[in-house]
């Protein structure tokens, strides 16, 4: 947490933060619930002046180790949004993805964090597991909507290198009809669906901000910020980071990987794209897509109707 300060203070001056400049703060990428709230005073103490007064403040927090006294601690520091790593209601399917809560411990940690007065609360689901069918999901679903949230996002199991999962193929389920229909389920029950994994009533102004493309400050090991035209990184070895927090790779980017981005981030949420990005030929490409309406264009902005299909989209456009 000193090593966090460290960098914090060293960011705000490289980005020239001015008082009031912050729309944001999210504080995840892991378990910040395992942290006693307190030891996160400093930090806001710093960052505080340079909040907006009506800033976005979330946490991600899991369920057995989000306390009542946790969530106490760090509403009273300010936080005003939660997000649970929730990933199913279903026992079994929690022990296969190797988590340590269970529905009822889930359930309570929500119902809490609801009973203290926190108003956006987001869960996160998990589907493409080996055990998924319609009636699972939709189980999951029903006691989801039962409880008092107001956003859901909802991931498909991906093998990624380096985790439990990646040597085990067959704990996967990627039957592409299984996400449509889930995120038809989620949205027939009151929640749109706004980025291709997020669905709420309440958008989360911070998931926004990177879709838009805005400056963001990247805080503690493995964490990553852009500015303008530069991407920044962290130590991702945490010992390394706590030695050095302010050892920061940057990366320069090139004109033409900040327009595929912005065309795929745009493509991927309801942020959209603007014409302005691209060449004459791949507007030519992207006017084909509207005629099929597979996009639609609106003051100028093309906006995505299929989100699972964004990265194909974004190929097909930007082809030279």
């Amino acid at each position: 947490m000193k090593a966090i300060l460290k960098q914090l203070k060293s960011e705000l001056e490289k980005f020239e933060t001015t008082y009031e400049s912050i729309e944001t703060l999210f504080i995840g990428g892991g378990t910040p619930s395992t942290i006693n709230a307190n030891l996160y005073k400093p930090f806001f103490d710093l960052i505080k002046p340079y909040l907006q007064e009506n800033a976005e403040i979330t946490t991600e927090a899991n369920p057995n180790s989000a306390t009542l006294l946790w969530l106490e601690g760090m509403k009273a520091l300010g936080v005003n949004r939660i997000s649970f790593g929730v990933q199913s209601f279903h026992n079994e399917k929690l022990k296969m993805l190797g988590r340590n809560h269970n529905s009822n411990i889930a359930i309570q940690a929500i119902e809490n964090a609801h009973k203290i007065g926190f108003k956006n609360i987001s869960l996160d689901l998990i589907y493409g597991t080996a055990i998924d069918n319609k009636t699972l999901l939709t189980n999951d679903l029903k006691t989801a909507f039962s409880l008092p949230i107001n956003h859901l996002s909802a991931y498909s199991l991906t093998l990624e290198e380096g985790t439990n999962f990646f040597n085990k193929p067959q704990v996967q389920n990627d039957d592409e009809t299984l996400a449509y229909w889930f995120a038809k389920e989620i949205q027939k029950r009151g929640l749109p669906q706004y980025e291709i994994s997020n669905f709420g009533i309440y958008q989360s102004k911070h998931n926004l901000g990177y879709w838009k493309y805005k400056d963001y400050l990247g805080i503690g090991s493995g964490a990553v910020g852009f500015l303008k035209d530069q991407r920044f990184y962290t130590q991702n070895d945490i010992e390394t980071f706590i030695k050095n927090p302010q050892d920061i790779k940057i990366e320069k980017l090139s004109q033409e990987a900040i327009i595929s981005e912005k065309v795929l981030l745009g493509l991927r949420s309801i942020v959209g794209f603007s014409q302005t990005l691209l060449t004459q030929h791949q507007l030519n490409n992207a006017m084909a897509l509207v005629d099929e309406k597979k996009l639609t264009f609106k003051d100028r902005y093309f906006f995505n109707t299929n989100y699972f299909l964004s990265d194909e989209i974004a190929l097909y456009i930007l082809e030279h």
